[in-house]
C-alpha cells in the first residue's frame, strides 16, 4: 500500500511540477516554432505513458495485493492483451517519430535565397567565413591550416580570395532573412546551438553538416557548443548579433577578406610592434577569451587544468622531468605554439597546438605578463 501511495504522489507532483516550473524555455526569436511544437508532442505523449504507466502499476500494488488465503491464478499468456499494447506502443512511438522526421527534412533543406554562413568549431573557439558578392564559398582543405590560414582556405581557388573571415566569436546577421549554415570542425565533436533559434547541428569531423533559420528578433544571443568537446568545453561560447540589413552590411565590410588577411603588413613589419602596451593587453584579453584559453588557465590564481597565469610570467616552473625553466616570453610563446614540448609538473599534457599569428602570440604573452603580480593592478587606497 505505501509503494502504491508513493507513486500516486510521484505522478501528482511530476504533473504540478511542469505547470509551476520556473525553468520554461527562451523566448523564440527564429521561425522554428515547430521545434517548440515538437517538444510539446514529446511531452504529452511521454507524460500520458508515465501517468498511465504508474497509475496502473499503483492499481494493480492494490488490487492484486496479497491476501491469506488467496492465491494468483497462472495465465501464462494473454494475446489479447499483448495485441492491444502492442497497437498501443506502435502508435504511440510512430506519433513520436513521424512529426520530427518532418521538421527535420525541413530543417536540412534551405530555401534558395538563404544567405550562407560557415561555422568553424576549433577547441575552443568559434570562428566564421561568409562567401563572396557571388555567393561562393572558395575551398578548403585541412592541410592548408596555419596561423595566417586558419580557416583552412586553398590559396589556388580564386573564389575564395574574396570571402568575408571572422576570426573571431561573435557573429552578425540581418534580420528577417533566411540564412544557411554550413558547419565544420578543425578536430573533434562540436555542437553549434542557439537555444532562442531552437536550432541546433552536430559539427562533425570530416563532414560538413547544415541546417538552416531566419532570424525574427535582433538581438545579441549566445552560441553554446552542445557537445563535450574536452576540458574547455563549457566556456566555447560565442555570440550572434542580429541587427537590420543595413547594420549587418556595414559591419559585412568592416570584416577582412581572405586576400587582406594574405597582404604583407603596409610598414613591412609585425602590427604588434607598433602597438602601445595596453592595446596589445586588451587584445590579448580578447584572444584568450575567444580562443579559449581561460577555459584551462585562471587569471586570479584559482586552481584549473592548466596552470594559472597569475604570477607566472618569470616564474621558475619545474617540468615533468625534473627540468627547470624560467616563465620568460621566450618560454611562454614556446609553450603556447608547442604545449607538448615541456609540460608543468602536477598538469595533464591535455593542451591543444592553437594556431597563431606573430602579432597574437605577441598580444596574449604580453597579457600574460600583465597577470604577473605587481603588474597592472589596481592602485591602493593610501592609509587615513
Amino acid at each position: 500500500m505505501a509503494m502504491a501511495i508513493a507513486l500516486i504522489v510521484i505522478v501528482a507532483g511530476s504533473v504540478l511540477f511542469h505547470f509551476v516550473s520556473p525553468w520554461q524555455a527562451t523566448p523564440l526569436a527564429s521561425n522554428w516554432q515547430q521545434m517548440d511544437a515538437m517538444v510539446a508532442i514529446t511531452l504529452v505523449i511521454t507524460g500520458i505513458f508515465f501517468v498511465a504507466i504508474n497509475l496502473f502499476v499503483a492499481y494493480t500494488l492494490v488490487r492484486y495485493r496479497h491476501r491469506r488465503g488467496s492465491r494468483a491464478a497462472y495465465e501464462p499468456d494473454n494475446r489479447k492483451l499483448e495485441r492491444w499494447l502492442i497497437v498501443a506502443t506502435t502508435l504511440g512511438v510512430i506519433a513520436l517519430l513521424a512529426p520530427g522526421l518532418i521538421v527535420y527534412m525541413e530543417f536540412v533543406r534551405a530555401p534558395r535565397d538563404a544567405i550562407k554562413v560557415e561555422v568553424l568549431g576549433q577547441q575552443w573557439q568559434w570562428r566564421f567565413r561568409f562567401p563572396d558578392v557571388k555567393g561562393k564559398l572558395g575551398a578548403s582543405d585541412a592541410r592548408f591550416v596555419s596561423a595566417t590560414n586558419p580557416f583552412g582556405l586553398d590559396p589556388d581557388d580564386p573564389s575564395g580570395w574574396d570571402n568575408v573571415l571572422v576570426n573571431k566569436n561573435e557573429l552578425h546577421l540581418p534580420l528577417n532573412r533566411p540564412v544557411k549554415v554550413l558547419l565544420r570542425s578543425h578536430d573533434v565533436l562540436h555542437d553549434f546551438y542557439v537555444p532562442q533559434f531552437r536550432a541546433r547541428m552536430n559539427i562533425v569531423p570530416g563532414m560538413v553538416t547544415t541546417f538552416w533559420f531566419t532570424p525574427t528578433k535582433a538581438g545579441r544571443y549566445e552560441i553554446l557548443c552542445a557537445q563535450l568537446c574536452g576540458v574547455g568545453h563549457p566556456n566555447m561560447r560565442g555570440y550572434v548579433v542580429v541587427e537590420d540589413d543595413a547594420t549587418f552590411q556595414a559591419w559585412l565590410k568592416e570584416q577582412p577578406t581572405f586576400a587582406m588577411t594574405k597582404a604583407p603588413p603596409a610598414s613591412g613589419g609585425t602590427q604588434a610592434a607598433t602597438l602601445p602596451a595596453d592595446t596589445l593587453q586588451d587584445k590579448g584579453k580578447a584572444l584568450a577569451q575567444a580562443k579559449g584559453c581561460v577555459a584551462c588557465h585562471s587569471i586570479d590564481g584559482s586552481p584549473g587544468v592548466g596552470p594559472t597565469w597569475k604570477g607566472l610570467a618569470g616564474k621558475t616552473r619545474t617540468m615533468t622531468d625534473g627540468s627547470t625553466v624560467q616563465a620568460d616570453e621566450s618560454y611562454l610563446k614556446k609553450s603556447i605554439r608547442d604545449p607538448q614540448a615541456q609540460v608543468v609538473k602536477g598538469f595533464p599534457p591535455i593542451m591543444p597546438k592553437t594556431e597563431m599569428t606573430d602579432d597574437e602570440l605577441a598580444a596574449l604573452v604580453t597579457y600574460i605578463q600583465s597577470r604577473s603580480d605587481g603588474a597592472a593592478q589596481p592602485p591602493q587606497k593610501a592609509k587615513q
